[in-house]
């Protein structure tokens, strides 16, 4: 039997711990909690982890370095909760390689579909497996069973759960424009907002990983004005 999925909250308020604490248990969920950055660096080193709230307003502490540092030292899934609605601290979390980001008040209910979403789409999902079709392109090859993406020389490509995602969307959709909305339903079943640069953002840090030269793009191409395209030639093999 499978071992129940384990959640990290970290955030300064006890009382919204305990909500989510609570919450998330009672949906199934193994939960601990933290109210710093020491502390979360103590779960993560004590207990295997699958996904982290983490909120950026830790007092005292720069949420965006430990999203870094978090992206340097673990691969688990994150999602940001910020309590600020500036679209800025949501690209910035996504340039530094958060998987979604929530905005205080939050639903519970909208939460939990974005932590279910976001671990559906982890590479420890079951769900994952059950594709067993291998995509290549440019020298590359995707494999959705194992989501991971590895380069000619047969070096693995390191790409949050986010980057795949919008990869996978690209090429399962070769010499198509695609909106950014479209991108954004497909990813993460929502459209972009006026002001969500959330899908720019994530296709810049995607090219610097699989261009030759970010700045002029060959795979990746922009539509002024409508979306984004994948140039690339795709074979699908089993």
């Amino acid at each position: 039997m499978r071992d129940p999925t384990h959640l990290l909250v970290v955030d300064d308020d006890i009382g919204v711990l305990d909500l989510l604490r609570r919450y998330f248990a009672g949906q199934g969920f193994q939960v601990s909690t933290a109210s710093s950055g020491a502390g979360m660096r103590s779960v993560l080193e004590r207990d295997s982890i699958d996904l982290v709230l983490l909120d950026l307003g830790l007092p005292g502490e720069d949420g965006f370095e430990l999203t870094r540092q978090l992206r340097k030292s673990w691969n688990g899934a994150l999602i940001i909760i910020t309590g600020r609605g500036d679209s800025v601290d949501r690209v910035v979390g996504l340039e530094l390689g958060a998987d979604d980001y929530v905005t205080k008040p939050f639903d519970l209910r909208e939460l939990l579909a974005r932590v279910r979403s976001v671990l559906r789409r982890s590479p420890a999902s079951p769900v994952a497996a059950t594709d067993r079709t291998t995509l290549r392109f440019a020298g590359f090859l995707l494999d959705p069973s194992t989501r991971t993406v590895h380069a000619a020389s047969g070096e693995a490509i390191a790409l949050t759960t986010g980057e795949y995602d919008l990869l996978r969307v690209l090429v399962e959709h070769p010499n198509r424009v695609l909106s950014r909305d479209e991108l954004m339903e497909h990813i993460h079943g929502r459209a972009a907002g006026p002001y969500d640069r959330a899908i720019d953002v994530q296709v810049a840090r995607l090219r610097r990983k699989i261009e030759s030269d970010p700045a002029t793009p060959e795979l990746i191409k922009s539509v002024r004005g409508a979306g984004y395209l994948f140039a690339a030639r795709v074979q699908t093999e089993r």
